[in-house]
C-alpha cells in the first residue's frame, strides 16, 4: 500500500521496502553493511527512514541491482567518492523547503493552517483535561 507522503516525511521500513522493491530484511542487512544508513528507531525498535536515508538506500539498490556491484564494491565507492557525490545534491538538503517562492502562502493554505492550529489547540485542551482527571 503506497501512501503519497511529502518529500520531507519519514517512512517506515515497509514503505521504503515497497517503494524500492526489496524485502525489509534486506534493508536491515544493508544497515549492518553501510554505516551511512541511519534510520531513526522508536519504541520497540521500529525504524523510520529520513529522506536522506531513503536516497542512500535507493543509491545502494541501484549499484547492487542495476549496476551489479558487490556490497564491498559499493562500500569502496562510498569511501572513495563520498556519499554526497554518488547520491547527488538531494542528500543533506533542506527537505522542508517550500516550493512556493519567498515563502508566499495562498489564502486557502493559510486558512487550512489556521484550521489545523485550532484543532491542535482543542486537542491539547482535551488532553490537559484528561490528564487532570487521571492525576486526581
Amino acid at each position: 500500500m503506497v501512501v503519497n507522503k511529502s518529500k520531507a516525511a519519514f517512512r517506515t521500513i515497509a514503505e521504503v521496502a515497497e517503494e524500492l522493491g526489496v524485502a525489509t530484511h534486506v534493508l536491515r542487512f544493508w544497515e549492518t553493511k553501510f554505516s551511512q544508513i541511519k534510520p531513526m528507531k522508536r519504541n520497540g525498535g521500529r525504524r523510520y527512514y529520513r529522506p536522506d536515508d531513503v536516497e542512500i538506500v535507493r543509491t545502494i539498490r541501484h549499484f547492487l541491482y542495476d549496476k551489479r556491484y558487490t556490497i564491498e564494491g559499493v562500500q569502496k565507492l562510498f569511501k572513495e567518492k563520498g556519499v554526497k557525490n554518488l547520491v547527488g545534491e538531494e542528500i543533506q538538503k533542506d527537505f522542508f523547503e517550500e516550493s512556493l517562492p519567498n515563502g508566499v502562502i495562498d489564502e486557502s493554505s493559510r486558512a487550512l493552517i489556521i484550521s489545523l492550529q485550532e484543532q491542535l489547540k482543542a486537542m491539547k485542551a482535551e488532553l490537559n483535561a484528561a490528564m487532570a482527571k487521571v492525576e486526581k
